[in-house]
């Protein structure tokens, strides 16, 4: 019996040393298939993209550079999941805790493959409305609309896939909806405006606009809440979408491309306004040829339009380009030189301002000189 008791012991110990042998060895290769996909992972990224951007950089289709950005830091990802999955049968859980762990990789891969997809047609718009310039007028509340768009279509597939019911989903969040709405009313309606500043084509990235109540640049954004303008001092200005849309405003950039810069001048009663004319006209001319951003076409001409106190005032008409608009000051200052030293050669008097004034004292009589 006493023998019988030993071989029972001795069997014991070598069945809790084969199990432990074993549980060691379903958790030692699980841990050496993440490790060797974390690798591979790191090495795609590192290795197999960066040599594909080098590729891609020496050809002219621009389309390969914007599929491997789309995809960056996405294969590692991949990588990583695949070497889960195929740990999977090896590791000592039981099948409900497999089950959870498969509908999470399966999920994690849906989104993945929709952020891919974002990004991919993101930056394809971008591509496609990128102007000669180098400019897009796509604008960062587009961009965030068309995320939201995926990202709902791919958690709803996402969640499907592993049989949640979207259909009560739906409903709560309409419900919910509704209470949302209420809270972040100035929220939506910003939103909201800038949807309509976008849809409308009033308004884009890219175009000098000027408010009814004095500020002015060019638009370099549309987003979520606000408005973005870069003044002319280089500063960026943000205004509510709601107060554009429900402001008057001035855009420099439509109907087209192209505006014209009137200039006030005045010269003295005594002048010969054809001479005027024609040495005015050849200092615009002298000065548009020397502006990178005047339009070469373009005929200039001055307009009388006033007999002031002093002088008689006519406006000058310069056009240049709408992207050289914050440019304007400089052509300014370089006809406002050129228009004096002309006017000086030709002995053309730019008056200064002069009111007659009159003065009486308390008898509303002039006062007399004292004797």
């Amino acid at each position: 019996m006493a023998l019988g008791k030993v071989i029972t012991i001795e069997s014991i110990e070598k069945c809790d040393r084969m199990n432990t042998f074993v549980n060691l060895h379903r958790l030692i290769i699980p841990s050496l298939i993440l490790l060797g996909s974390v690798l591979l992972g790191w090495l795609f990224e590192k290795q197999v993209i960066k040599r594909l951007k080098k590729i891609t950089q020496r050809t002219n289709w621009k389309y390969d550079d914007i599929f491997l950005d789309s995809f960056q830091g996405i294969g590692f990802f991949w990588f990583i999941l695949g070497g889960i999955y195929f740990s999977l049968p090896i590791l000592p859980f039981n099948g409900t805790v497999i089950i959870i762990i498969q509908k999470v990789l399966v999920v994690s891969f849906l989104i993945s493959c929709t952020i891919v997809v974002s990004r991919l047609l993101v930056k394809l718009l971008r591509l496609y409305t990128t102007r000669d310039d180098g400019f897009s007028p796509l604008t960062t509340l587009f961009e965030f609309l068309i995320n939201v768009v995926i990202f709902s279509l791919g958690v709803l597939i996402a969640l499907q896939s592993i049989g949640v019911a979207i259909t009560p989903l739906l409903t709560a969040f309409g419900v919910g909806g509704v209470s949302i709405g209420l809270a972040l009313q100035s929220t939506l309606s910003n939103l909201m405006s800038g949807i309509n500043i976008i849809t409308s084509k009033k308004v884009k990235p890219g175009d000098y606009i000027e408010l009814k109540t004095g500020e002015a640049g060019y638009v370099t954004d549309v987003e979520l809440k606000y408005t973005v303008i870069q003044e002319i001092t280089n500063n960026f200005l943000v205004i509510p979408n709601s107060k554009i849309l429900s402001s008057s405003f001035r855009n420099y950039s439509l109907p087209d491309k192209e505006m014209l810069i009137p200039i006030e001048v005045g010269v003295g009663y005594n002048s010969d306004l054809e001479v005027v004319e024609a040495v005015t006209i050849q200092v615009v001319k002298e000065t548009m040829q020397s502006f990178s951003g005047s339009v070469p076409e373009y005929e200039p001409f001055i307009r009388y339009h006033k007999f002031d106190y002093f002088s008689i005032n006519f406006r000058v008409f310069l056009k240049i380009k709408e992207q050289e608009y914050f440019e304007h000051l400089k052509i300014k200052h370089e006809f406002l030189k050129r228009l004096h030293k002309a006017y000086k050669k030709q002995g053309i008097e730019i008056p200064f301002p002069i009111k007659s004034a009159y003065i009486f004292n308390d008898n509303n009589n002039f006062p007399k000189e004292e004797e």
